[in-house]
């Protein structure tokens, strides 16, 4: 068995010589805890963030930006997690192993939608092993035809197999594909139905590597480390990384833009629901919706209590669901999740009762001691996520590769203070207000639509502008009175009011108000030739409408002829 001496390189023995000769950097147990705050720095163009906990081990992490919004191809990101550690130009895969463990080592590698993880946990003094190893890792591995078909491919696959039956997972990558399609919509985990083995091959593998480890796209955190320590270990072993693609590619990193929708899909394994709105960055630009995702609630914070959330209580009385809410938070983006899982019939109440929460807190009725029950656990829920050392380290290392510098959370926790009731109340009505993204995976027959729990319909199909109308397209709501709906010709539907509307007065709308309307022949479900009957004395006005499923409410385009 090799002897841990053995292991011992130059760079150990000078760093540990180094620590014996400046005994103050050795602190016990019993120092000033540290602010909490990463202390960044640059290494030789590297962007370095450390914290001192002053404890025994130490985490050191690389954050690159190659989560799944990135990838030029399906399954590239988790194709890149998988070849972590494996071999390089300087050590098998094997040696690698067998020296981590005989230093009590741990590797981790794993992946979000924005950032790609690569970590080490370790005992302090063994930094620079480390720190060379992860070095390695970034500048030197081997994208071999073997190691792809023995340990990615095949590891591929066993996820693939899991996560089909991970109906939670599967709803929420649906509801980011419908809320960005693109980017941020890519699955998080790679599913049977993703074609990946299609694009996914050790030589596109080889190509993202070679896009991402630049030193723009990449930030070193390490937490229980010494700054300047850290920096003089990156600067020795990191010194390879180039400051560009050496084959000239760059990652695509289009703005993320929310579209929202309703995809529902059939699976024998379970039932999941998610309803999801616009949320807010990492940045907190809208500290309302953090609160809102802890007023909505997420699992009880106190054991055998239903918690304050609404969410919670409306849990405690439905047996079987499982419901969350959660603010997703991204570089230039976010989502307000709510998740419920169980009995298709549980899940379908869960979703009813979500609706109503938000009504209620549209409405104003909510409490203002449960509003501030809601600041403070939104409030410990960041700093909490900034003090536990895995969160932390993506914490930071997000921040500095989308703005350069790690998150600010002090001030992110603060911003919370300033939530009302009343932004809270606008906050909940712009959603409702808002194209909700709504994924459902499970028993369909069971499973509510969008519109059976009250969220607001796509209007879209039946908006549809004519382009050979050369017209300014206004929008106006009328009810009509309809005795008969048939697809037979001259069927004329009588129209006797426009009610007051307050988003008329926001869009400057005049509606019109048209004696009759004839239909075409032929009509399909949105009927696109309508002839209105005008009388010769009146203004060219051509009136577009469409008749949304089991409803007498029409939604009108007023067109002005040039």
């Amino acid at each position: 068995m090799i002897s841990r001496s053995a292991l011992a390189r130059n760079a150990q023995q000078a760093a540990r010589r180094s620590c014996s000769v400046r005994p103050a950097q050795q602190r016990g147990f019993a120092a000033v805890a540290s602010s909490g705050a990463f202390e960044t720095t640059d290494a030789n163009g590297l962007k370095v963030a450390s914290r001192d906990t002053h404890g025994p081990t130490t985490k050191l992490a690389i954050i690159a930006k190659a989560g799944t919004r990135y990838q030029p191809l399906p399954g590239l990101t988790v194709g890149l997690e998988e070849f972590a550690f494996k071999n390089t130009q300087k050590r098998s895969a094997l040696r690698i192993n067998r020296e981590s463990e005989l230093l009590g080592g741990q590797l981790t590698a794993s992946h979000t939608r924005e950032a790609l993880v690569l970590g080490a946990s370790f005992l302090k003094d063994d930094l620079p092993y480390f720190a060379e190893l992860l070095a390695e890792v970034v500048t030197q591995t081997k994208y071999t035809t073997h190691e792809f078909h023995e340990d990615v491919e095949r590891v591929l696959h066993l996820r693939q197999a899991a996560n089909s039956a991970n109906v939670a997972a599967i709803a929420l990558d649906n509801a980011h594909a419908v809320a960005f399609h693109t980017g941020l919509g890519a699955p998080l985990a790679p599913y049977s139905a993703v074609p990946a083995q299609k694009y996914l091959n050790e030589e596109h593998v080889a190509s993202y590597a070679d896009a991402v480890y630049t030193k723009p796209n990449i930030a070193i955190v390490a937490e229980g480390a010494n700054a300047e320590t850290l920096s003089r270990w990156v600067s020795q072993f990191f010194k390879d990384v180039p400051a560009s693609s050496q084959s000239g590619q760059s990652l695509k990193t289009e703005a993320t833009k929310y579209f929202g929708g309703e995809q529902r899909t059939a699976n024998p394994a379970g039932n999941s629901m998610v309803i999801a709105f616009p949320g807010s960055d990492i940045n907190a630009s809208k500290p309302e919706i953090a609160v809102l995702a802890s007023l909505l609630g997420n699992q009880p914070s106190i054991k055998w209590s239903p918690g304050f959330s609404l969410l919670s209580k409306a849990a405690a009385a439905t047996p079987g669901l499982s419901a969350s809410t959660s603010s997703l938070a991204y570089s230039d983006a976010g989502l307000l999740a709510i998740q419920l899982t169980g009995a298709a019939a549980s899940v379908r109440k869960g979703a009813q009762d979500t609706v109503k929460a938000l009504k209620a807190i549209a409405e104003g009725s909510i409490s203002k001691e449960d509003v501030s029950k809601a600041v403070a656990n939104a409030k410990f829920d960041a700093l909490d996520k900034a003090q536990l050392r895995d969160s932390s380290i993506l914490l930071a290392g997000n921040g500095i590769i989308s703005s350069g510098k790690p998150l600010d959370i002090a001030k992110i926790s603060q911003s919370f203070d300033a939530v009302s009731a009343d932004k809270l109340k606008t906050a909940a009505k712009a959603l409702l207000d808002g194209k909700a993204t709504v994924s459902t995976v499970g028993d369909l027959f069971v499973l509510p639509y969008a519109e059976e729990i009250g969220l607001r319909r796509d209007l879209s199909p039946f908006l549809a502008c004519k382009p050979s109308l050369h017209a300014r397209c206004a929008y106006s709501e009328a009810i009509l009175a309809a005795t008969s709906w048939a697809n037979t010709a001259a069927t004329k539907i009588l129209l006797f009011g426009i009610p007051k509307l307050p988003f008329l007065a926001e869009w400057k709308v005049q509606p019109c108000i048209l004696p009759t309307l004839r239909f075409n022949d032929n009509c399909p479900s949105y009927p696109s030739r309508i002839q209105p009957e005008l009388p010769a004395h009146a203004d060219r006005r051509l009136l577009h409408c469409g008749i949304p499923r089991n409803s007498i409410r029409l939604t009108f385009i007023s067109f002005l002829t040039r």
